[in-house]
């Protein structure tokens, strides 16, 4: 199963989008799988549904910062908005119908994030 993939069924699973975007780098980051769940749960829903950033996109921030990978995430993010239309929450579930789930967005950050391994 390759790291979109992952992302996905993490999703469905019940993790939020942030969790499931870092959890399917897991093996990669230097923490524990219970301290990254935990750092990442804050960050779905549009930051604890405060409708911010979407939390694909605050799991890529994690993802590039825990693998000192820091640089490369404005051009991930750039990417992702430029294939979804946004990096804002409640912008991006307005767009829901066109192709844009959840699960999708989640799958598209994690697919990023594997583009640059």
């Amino acid at each position: 199963m390759n790291r979109e993939e992952l992302a996905r069924e993490l999703h469905d699973k019940g993790c939020n989008c942030c969790q499931a975007v870092v959890m399917a780098y897991r093996d990669r980051l230097p923490i524990d799988e219970q301290s990254a769940m935990m750092m990442a749960s804050a960050f779905g829903r549009g930051m604890s549904g405060i409708k911010e950033t979407c939390g694909c996109v605050s799991g890529m921030a994690m993802v590039c910062g825990l693998t000192g990978n820091t640089m490369m995430f404005k051009g991930l993010a750039n990417r992702f908005r430029e294939e979804n239309g946004d990096t804002n929450c409640p912008r991006l579930l307005q767009m829901q119908g066109q192709g844009h789930s959840c699960s999708d967005l989640v799958g598209c950050a994690a697919r990023l994030l594997e583009d640059c391994e």
